[in-house]
């Protein structure tokens, strides 16, 4: 039996998709605020999958929870995180990526888990300096450059390697950017609808951007390997946002983004967005780190998966296309009843 958290995600859900899909047995823990959209997408075309989902309520923070699920498990994939660039919730982004992921990793321990895959993030690799390609060795150094969620998976990770210090059979993954179905509110997912709606504005930055599909596969083929203590990097391209931007546009057959946004205009767009947030009384879409970091260009490699696994990498326009037109049969429909 295996077990997954974070299945109602973005990553937990394609990897549900895919492991009953190949007739695995499988349980997964869930949030009793969680919903099932992400999964309706994702298991749109095969839904009569879900019902093969042994679903428990419980939350990764609650170490009763985890122990209780983690019951008759052989293998773990921990695929549940906060992901969040607001000062507002930084506590709650500590909480489950760091607490959370220390009561995983007991748990595993306490039950005789055999292996565990962790979802890490190369934001847990920190930043060095720009236009340096950054691989698994880069080690971590405290920058203003490094955002709350950046501190919160790396401090999640350190203790992966603490428990495998003590024992646990592990490997962990670092996925860049990712594109895919997901709560098109929040996360990499927003610049879909963003874009959708019509997005002016974009950047020279530069950031590594990877399918879904291929984080999913790589975290289960790692686990069916003999390979252990090792942290893979996840990234497909290194690409700037304005590219990113202008495949999601004309996958929507939206106009592309025409105003670039320079250091200036970008420290002006964070401030007047906050003032908007706090009037309207919603989470800003862009915030200090999110803007700051956009101007930054961050390169990857993935030299490493590749000799383990092979060149298996979906391109970034398959990639986009696909998602967008998911989002035009799911979030775009809502999104115009709303």
């Amino acid at each position: 039996m295996i077990l997954v958290t974070g299945g109602t995600g973005l990553v937990g859900a394609q990897l549900l998709y895919d492991l009953t899909l190949a007739g695995k047995k499988v349980r997964a823990l869930r949030r009793n605020t969680s919903t099932d959209n992400i999964l309706n997408m994702v298991f749109s075309e095969k839904l009569f999958l879900k019902s093969n989902i042994e679903w428990v309520e419980g939350n990764v923070t609650d170490v009763h929870d985890v122990l209780e699920a983690m019951q008759g498990i052989e293998e773990v994939y921990h695929c549940a995180a906060k992901v969040s660039f607001h000062s507002s919730e930084y506590k709650q982004i500590m909480k489950v990526n760091v607490e959370g992921t220390a009561n995983m990793v007991n748990m595993a321990m306490e039950a005789g888990v055999k292996k565990f895959c962790h979802v890490s993030s190369i934001a847990a690799l920190g930043r060095v300096e720009e236009n340096k390609v950054m691989n698994e060795q880069v080690m971590w150094k405290s920058s203003k450059h490094n955002s709350m969620y950046a501190v919160s998976k790396y401090s999640g990770e350190r203790e992966v390697w603490r428990a495998m210090e003590e024992g646990l059979n592990a490997v962990i993954v670092s996925p860049a950017i990712i594109i895919g179905a997901g709560d098109w509110k929040t996360g990499s997912s927003s610049m879909f609808r963003q874009v959708y709606k019509g997005m002016k504005y974009y950047s020279h930055g530069v950031n590594g951007f990877v399918d879904a599909r291929d984080v999913t596969y790589a975290m289960r083929m790692l686990m069916e390997k003999n390979i252990s203590g090792q942290r893979y990097i996840i990234s497909a391209e290194n690409r700037t946002y304005q590219e990113i931007f202008n495949m999601i546009a004309d996958s929507f057959h939206k106009p592309r983004p025409t105003i670039k946004v320079n250091g200036t205009l970008s420290e002006l767009g964070w401030r007047a967005e906050a003032m908007r947030s706090f009037f309207l009384n919603r989470i800003p879409f862009i915030t200090k780190e999110t803007a700051r970091n956009s101007q930054n260009k961050w390169f990857y490699t993935s030299e490493k998966i590749i000799k383990a696994l092979g060149n298996f990498f979906t391109p970034l326009q398959k990639a986009v296309e696909d998602t967008s037109a998911l989002f035009l049969q799911f979030q775009g429909q809502a999104e115009k009843k709303s």
